[in-house]
């Protein structure tokens, strides 16, 4: 079995994956998403990668974007895709290691992919659990489980990837999904 690409899908496609899968999209992002979209705002206390703000601004748009949840005090789960993590932080603490040098305390922070994620859940107050897979696939059926088992009413399952492969632009996407049974419209 070969490895999914590196660079995220195409929203369409990610909604017709979501659908698949058996789960309906309540709201939807990317990056980009508009001509505007030409730097990523940054995020404090995340510094010389693109990772953690891309992955941060496209669950921002997302999260924005939710109907009210039809469940008062609804659980959120965090579901992070991303083939590479943060590449950049990686590459700069292992330059350092490597080096014998002191590794920034926020480098080192950062270099796990989910430390964004402690972020979002903060940020937007989200009680779900928190998952980082490299498949989109495996990021869709993971938040199937959660909201089957109980352990979530919705998850927000963010691609991530930075650039490097194709036309070198970092992009990603995120999708709030649900079971169709609570009968949320989709916002765009």
């Amino acid at each position: 079995m070969s490895p999914e690409p590196t660079a995220p899908t195409s929203l369409g496609v990610l909604l017709a994956a979501a659908a698949e899968a058996g789960l309906v999209v309540l709201s939807a992002a990317s990056w980009p998403e508009a001509a505007a979209d030409a730097e990523i705002p940054p995020l404090a206390g995340f510094i010389e990668s693109a990772f953690s703000p891309l992955l941060a601004e496209v669950a921002t748009r997302a999260l924005r974007r939710r109907p009210e949840p039809a469940v008062p005090g609804a659980v959120t789960a965090i579901v992070m895709v991303t083939a590479l993590g943060d590449v950049t932080s990686a590459t700069r603490v292992a330059a350092a290691v490597d080096a014998g040098n002191r590794v920034s305390p926020l480098l080192f922070f950062q270099s796990v992919p989910n430390a964004v994620a402690g972020y979002l859940a903060a940020r937007w107050d989200l009680t779900g659990p928190v998952v980082c897979v490299s498949g989109m696939s495996a990021g869709l059926g993971i938040a199937a489980l959660l909201i089957d088992d109980a352990d979530a009413d919705e998850a927000l399952v963010i691609r991530t990837d930075l650039a490097g492969a194709g036309d070198g632009l970092d992009r990603g996407a995120a999708l709030l999904v649900t079971r169709p049974d609570l009968n949320l419209p989709l916002t765009a």
